[in-house]
This record gives structure tokens, sequence and C-alpha cells, in this order.
């Protein structure tokens, strides 16, 4: 071949460029021999075209292309025919023609493959290898289509964000990932000093801080997709090292953060998957999004909400009703709310068998509730049967009438003497019942809502002192400033979280541009001027040099990407991920290093893992 550089890419030709010569390069996707013919499916990131190697080619081509492999890299030379209107194939974007070769050079050999790329079940559900092989593997598992497609769409969304923002007059400002250890939460990765012996760099858990300072700097839109760092333990949905899109805006105030996210949002979706959002997304209250959906981050895509049930505690003798019925106002953060609460499942009773809902309790008590209270209403009848029915034969009429309960209806309850506990119990009950029941509506594919009005702080009572709910940079809601100290408990923060689809999204809030305002807070949460000062003493010094009142959010890229793709592991959108152990199988990292640099380094390893 005189020269095996492309002309065109395999998703690129159609009927329009029968009778032309192009080159094909790429890799050998599938092969199949018939009559004599090779039929190759040539592959690259664009798409598949079918290569024919027909009776009527050279021998030595024939030949050749019986010796070709799976995954085999090749260069094709050859003319396009179209393909009769009979033998399209409708499920290639390419199958109105076939290239019919003239030539083939291998340009490289694969060997046989450790897992078949894009291998399918006969009901079409993808052949999944074991995440550690693909991991091992992962230069070959990211030439799968679904790897292709959720790369090709992460970059896509980045360059949107990109977009985006700058047309709304946003800076992208990086900020250093060598930064100095400072108390968020999780554990900090840190990087130790050769030419500061003793001393640590930190990696950024998020550019907290320095958004802020570039905020006192003048820099009055900033935005950033920034790379994170936090020393948690895996799980599906975040990992060692994650993306975040950090925005951070002065002189502004919640609305215009919110509506500018919501923008961000819309475009993004509509230039990558034609998808139109609406302009505004729902608002609910921290309190009312637990009491409803027994969570902050409630999975709107079906219409299942929870409900108040303290009534029923005065229908019997029921005694596991009395606790929660009485635990309205008891608790600490001053949740005026009943501990009873009620869900009711449509038109499900002749399916849920006892074995199925005690499936259901173990959810509940895996967050703590005593048990899931139960009972049917019969289908024919009307009455109720199964479970606690017992203690309420004959209160049919009312109980159904409160609850808007009907025949064939699965009525579930938790009661806790805290009311959250109760919420998060029956709300994690709600999700599974979501999921088991496929109760998403298909027109809600994508369904954003704010959570707004969150507790300031919350009380730790191990350790037996104030911490704030969010950070420590957070604004208190103006109407509670003269009642921090006195009433801390009573306090919602000027924060919000974005949620998409039972996932938070992204986190934010307005944050504390007055030192005299953020001294107290320290105080309230127990850090002393000094400690303070030791540990974010550069911002609070900044502070002191007219700050302006700024706010920010920061959605995670990674997570925003996973639920675009219906992937449930941000593994599945990150092209080099870690394990669930924090390590790489494929270059096997974390690893061992040179004694020589240990030195260098002025530190001693006092154990080792066995290798």
């Amino acid at each position: 071949m005189e020269t095996n550089k492309r002309t065109h890419t395999c998703g690129e030709l159609r009927g329009c460029d029968d009778g032309k010569t192009v080159v094909l390069n790429g890799w050998v996707h599938r092969i199949r021999e018939h009559g004599g013919i090779s039929f190759i499916n040539l592959r690259d990131r664009y798409g598949i075209t079918q290569v024919v190697v027909d009776s009527d080619s050279p021998a030595e081509l024939a030949e050749l292309a019986k010796t070709l492999r799976m995954e085999f890299c090749i260069a094709v030379k050859g003319v396009v025919r179209a393909r009769p209107a009979e033998m399209i194939n409708k499920d290639m974007a390419t199958g109105e023609v076939e290239l019919v070769a003239k030539e083939i050079e291998v340009l490289s050999k694969s060997e046989v493959l450790p897992f078949m790329l894009d291998e399918f079940n006969k009901d079409g559900t993808p052949v999944v290898a074991n995440e550690d092989l693909r991991l091992k593997y992962r230069y070959l598992d990211l030439r799968s289509q679904k790897m292709q497609h959720n790369i090709i769409l992460r970059s896509q969304v980045a360059f949107a964000t990109r977009e985006y923002l700058t047309s709304k007059g946003f800076l992208e400002i990086e900020t250093p990932t060598f930064i100095k250890s400072t108390p968020e939460g999780a554990r900090d990765y840190l990087v130790p000093s050769r030419v500061h012996p003793g001393k640590f760099y930190s990696l950024p858990q998020s550019p907290q801080l320095y958004k802020q300072l570039l905020m006192v700097s003048g820099f009055d839109k900033y935005f950033q997709i920034a790379r994170c760092y936090r020393d948690e333990d895996a799980r599906g949905d975040r990992q060692p090292e994650f993306t975040q899109i950090d925005m951070e805006l002065s002189f502004t105030n919640r609305e215009e953060v919110l509506e500018t996210t919501e923008g961000m949002m819309g475009y993004i979706f509509k230039k990558t998957l034609g998808v139109d959002l609406p302009v505004h997304f729902d608002r609910i209250a921290w309190e009312d999004a637990f009491d409803l959906y027994g969570s902050d981050k409630p999975d709107l895509r079906f219409d299942m909400k929870m409900q108040d049930a303290d009534f029923m505690a005065s229908l019997s003798d029921f005694g596991a009703f009395k606790a929660g019925a009485a635990a309205c106002g008891r608790d600490v953060q001053r949740h005026k709310r009943t501990g009873l609460k009620a869900l009711v499942v449509k038109n499900v009773a002749d399916k849920y068998s006892r074995k199925m809902v005690e499936e259901l309790e173990a959810v509940a008590k895996k967050y703590k509730a005593k048990g899931l209270a139960w009972m049917k209403v019969n289908a024919q009848t009307g009455l109720f049967e199964g479970g606690i029915s017992k203690f309420y034969a004959g209160k049919e009429a009312e109980i159904c009438g409160k609850l808007s309960a009907e025949k064939n209806d699965l009525l579930l309850f938790v009661s806790d003497e805290n009311w959250q506990t109760a919420c998060t119990a029956l709300g994690a009950v709600r999700k599974q019942l979501g999921k088991d029941l496929n109760l998403y509506n298909p027109a809600d594919e994508f369904h954003f809502a704010w959570i707004i009005d969150f507790p300031y702080f919350a009380w730790n009572e191990d350790e037996n002192h104030w911490e704030t709910e969010h950070h420590m940079f957070t604004l208190p809601q103006k109407q509670y400033w003269p009642t921090l100290e006195s009433d801390p408990g009573a306090v919602k923060g000027d924060l919000y979280d974005l949620v998409l689809n039972g996932y938070e999204l992204a986190s934010g809030s307005m944050r504390i541009n007055d030192p005299e305002l953020q001294q107290r807070i320290f105080k309230i949460v127990g850090y002393s001027n000094e400690r303070a000062q030791k540990a974010f003493g550069f911002l609070v010094e900044a502070f002191k040099y007219g700050a302006p009142p700024h706010g920010g959010i920061a959605p995670g890229l990674d997570r925003l990407v996973m639920l675009m793709c219906h992937e449930e592991s941000i593994h599945e959108v990150i092209a080099f991920p870690k394990n669930n152990l924090a390590a790489s199988p494929m270059d096997e990292c974390p690893s061992f290093v040179d004694e020589q640099l240990i030195k260098d380094l002025h530190i001693a390893i006092t154990e080792r893992e066995e290798e």
C-alpha cells in the first residue's frame, strides 16, 4: 500500500460516497466467512464499516484476510460500494455501503483478548467482565462502544461547560494542587517535602479557600474543572480522585447562583444529549425533603410521598406506634414533625408476599429502624389483612380516608422516637420500591431539584459540641444572626444542594465575608482563635481587606456524566479510575518506591503491606 493514512473514518461513509476509493484505519471488530467471502467489521471511535474481501479479490488478499483476528490494527484501501436496498443494515450508521477491499496492511497484531469487547447476551444485555479484569486491561476496555460513548460524552460535557460559563463572563483560573492541609472532613492525601524536612503538602479536597481568595482578589466570576482528592473509602459514585465544576461569584445572592447553575445544566443537556430541561428546577426545604421522601437527595422520578400517621397511635393499643407519635418536637434539631410515617404503595397488595415485605423490612433496619409495620387493603373486601391488621380491624374507612389508600394497596409504617431516623428508614424503603416496581416516569428521565434551608449546625453527641453541616465559611441566613450563640439548633444556612435522580450532584452556599461573623462561627464549633489562625489564617487575614459578598457551587463532573450515561458507578465515566480498594490493577498503583527516594524525603516507613 502506497500510503496507509486514512482518508475517512469508519463512521463516515454513506450512500453518496458510492464509487469512491478510500483508505480506512481501525481495529478488526468482528470477522465472518461466508461462501468464500470474508466480511470484516472495521472499527474506530467514529463507528464501524463493513469491509468485504470477495471472490474477485486477488488470492493473496483473500489469504491475508483469513489470517486476521479480532483487534488486529489494519489499514484497508478499497472502493465504496452501495448496498442494494434490501441489504441495507439499518443498525449501522454506515449500513448503506460496504468497502470492497483492494489492499490490506496489518499495522499491528493482537494477542488473544483477556475478555470480549462488546459481547451481548441473547436478551441484548451486555456481557460485563469482572471489574478488576477490566481495570487491569483498561486500554482494551476503553475500546468498547459503551466506554467510547461515555468518555466522548464526558469530553463534550466539559467543553459545553466551558462554552456556557465563558459566555457568561466567567474566567477559568487554575488553583494549586500542592496546598496547606486544612480540616475539611475527609482525610487529606499528603505529599512530603524534600526541601522542607518534616513538612507536607496536601492535595486539595476542593479549591474552596482559593476560590474565595480569588473573590477577594477581584475576579468576580471564577470557574475551574478542578481535580480533587479525598482519602476515604471508595464506593460507586466516588473515589480517591475526582473532578468537579468549581464556580464562585462575587456581589451575588443565592438566586443568581441557582439560576446560573440551572442555565449551565440546561445548556449542557441540550448541547450534548438534545434534552430540554426545565428553565427552573423544583425547590424543596430540607425538612420537607426528609418528611416527604426520607432523604435530602430524593429521587423525584416517581411521585410516592411519605405521610404522617401519628393519628393511628390513638386508634389502637399497638404500642410500637406510641413512641413515634410522641416524638414531635423532641428532636435536638427542633424538627417538630411526627416520628410515625406511612407509605401507601398503590395496587400491589396482591403481588407482595410476606417474604417480599420482610426484604423491605431488612432495608429499613439497615437505616436503624426497629422494624417495618405493614398491612394490606384486601382487593375485594377493602378490609385490612396481614401484618398489624388485627390492631386496626374496623378502622379501615378512617385510616384509608386519611392516607388516601384504596383496595389492593400495601400500607407500610416506620415508627421511631427520632423523626429523622423514621424518615430515613422509610425513605430507603421508598427508594427500593421505586427500583423494584420500576415506578420511574419515562417522560421524566432527568429530574433536578434544589434542596434548600439546611440546618447550619448539627450536635455531635459523641464529642458533645456543635459542628457545621456544610463548612465553616457558609453564611448563616441573616434572620438567625442575632441568636447564633443562644440557639444554634434553630439556625438555617444560606446553602443549597442540587440533586438529580436520587444523587447529590452539587453542594454550594453563600459565604461569610465579615471577619467578626466568621469568628463567631469558629467559637460556636469550638475553634479557638489560635486554632482557626493555624488552620485558616491566610483566608481570615484576607477577609480583613475588603472581601466582597460571594457564593458558589461545585457540581461533580464524574457524577453528572454517570447519570447522563445511566450508569451506577463513576468508574464507568473515568478513563483510568481506581478500584474499590483505591488501587489501579493496570499500573499496580500504589506501589513501593526506591529506598533512596524515601531517604531523600526524610521519612521512615514503620509498616509495609505484604506484596
